[in-house]
C-alpha cells in the first residue's frame, strides 16, 4: 500500500513550502512514526532559512534525515516527537523523539528514535535536541561547585544551559540578554537576570550563546583572570571581530568552542544515545516549558518561518502542532 506524508521544504533561501512525500515500505528494524509535534530552533533553522550556511560547512551542518542540499531545495529540521504506528512490539504505540525534519509521518530505523519517558509530556519533548546541546556543553565546561557563571544570550540554547546550571549545588548563575523580556524566562528557570550593561563581572565561566559579536565581547569582559568563555554560538557565514589586544593576554583568558555534533571528549564512555536519553530524562522538569514561547499548526509553517527569521515572532522554541 502506498504511504504518503507531507513535509516542509526550503525551496530557496527565504521561501519554503509543503510538499507531498512518498514513504518507503518499512523494513525489518524500521518504525513508522506519526508526528505529534516538532520544534523550530530559531537560531539554527532561521540561519538555514536565510541561506546563511557557509559552503565549507555544508557537510557538517547536515541534519540526520535531511534531504536536498544547502542552500536549497532542502528539507531540514531536527526536533520531532511522534507516536510509533508500526515497528518492533516494544516501540509500537510509544511516544518517541527523533532528529527528523518537519514531516507528518516518516520511516526511520528503530535505532534513530528515543522513547520519551512517561513523566515527560510529548509537547515538551520537542526541546530534547536543545537540552542535549546543553548537556554536551556542560560536559565540555565542567563547572565546579560554587562557580560564578554567566550565560550570555537568552535564546533557546542559552536558556537550556542556564536551566541545567541552576541545578548545580552552590553555583551562582546569571542569564544576560539585551531583551528585558527574557527576565520572565530567567525567573521561571530559577536564575538571575541582567541586561548586558548590568551584568556581574569576575565570573569563573561564561557560556556565550547570543551569536553576536557584541555578546562575545561582553562575555570576555565579564571573566575573572584565568576564566573561560565556552562558545556555543553558530555564526554561519558572518565574520566576528574581538578585542584580543586589550586584557585578553594579561588576564590569561580562554575561548573554547563546543559543538553537539561530537560527544564531549570529557565523557568518552557515553554514546549519542546515552546523551539523548539523559536530555529526555531532564525534561521531566516543568520549568522548561518556559522555553516554548509559541505554537502553530504544521500547515502554517511556510508563513511562520519567515516571521521567525525576521523577528516578527520573537520566539525561543516555536512548537509546530500536527493534526
Amino acid at each position: 500500500m502506498k504511504r504518503t506524508a507531507h513535509a516542509f521544504w526550503l525551496d530557496r533561501p527565504g521561501h519554503g513550502a509543503l510538499r507531498e512525500a512518498d514513504l518507503p515500505e518499512p523494513g525489518v528494524g524500521d518504525v513508522v512514526v506519526r508526528a505529534l509535534y516538532s520544534g523550530v530552533s530559531r537560531g539554527t533553522e532561521t540561519l538555514v532559512f536565510r541561506g546563511g550556511v557557509p559552503e565549507s560547512q555544508h557537510a557538517a551542518m547536515r541534519a540526520p534525515f535531511q534531504e536536498g542540499e544547502f542552500p536549497g531545495p532542502v528539507k531540514y529540521g531536527y526536533l520531532s516527537v511522534g507516536v510509533v504506528e508500526e515497528g518492533p512490539a516494544e516501540l509500537t504505540g510509544r511516544t518517541v523523539f527523533c532528529l527528523h525534519p518537519h514531516q507528518t509521518r516518516y520511516v526511520v530505523p528503530a535505532t534513530a528514535v528515543t522513547v520519551v519517558p512517561d513523566d515527560v509530556p510529548a509537547a515538551r519533548a520537542v526541546l530534547a535536541g536543545t537540552v542535549e546541546t546543553a548537556v554536551n556543553a556542560l560536559w565540555d565546561a565542567a563547572p565546579l561547585i560554587g562557580d560564578r557563571i554567566t550565560v550570555v544570550g537568552g535564546g533557546m540554547v542559552g536558556c537550556s544551559v542556564a536551566a541545567l546550571l541552576a541545578r548545580f549545588p552552590g553555583v551562582r548563575v546569571q542569564l544576560v540578554d539585551a531583551d528585558p523580556a527574557r527576565a520572565d524566562v530567567a525567573r521561571a528557570l530559577g536564575v538571575a537576570f541582567a541586561l548586558p550593561a548590568d551584568a556581574r563581572g569576575d565570573r569563573d565561566l561564561v557560556v556565550h550563546a547570543s551569536a553576536t559579536e557584541q555578546g562575545l565581547t561582553r562575555a570576555l569582559e565579564l571573566l575573572a583572570p584565568e576564566g573561560t568563555v565556552l562558545e556555543l554560538s553558530w555564526y554561519g557565514d558572518r565574520k566576528v571581530s574581538l578585542p584580543l589586544g586589550e586584557a585578553f593576554h594579561s588576564r590569561r583568558l580562554v575561548i573554547r568552542g563546543s559543538q553537539v555534533g561530537t560527544v564531549s571528549p570529557a565523557r568518552p564512555s557515553r554514546s549519542y544515545a546515552d546523551r539523548m536519553a539523559l536530555a529526555l530524562e531532564l525534561l521531566a522538569d516543568p520549568a522548561l516549558d518556559a522555553l516554548i514561547t509559541g505554537e502553530s499548526a504544521f500547515e502554517e509553517l511556510p508563513e511562520v518561518l519567515p516571521k521567525l527569521a525576521d523577528g516578527a515572532i520573537p520566539a525561543l522554541c516555536h512548537r509546530i502542532r500536527y493534526s
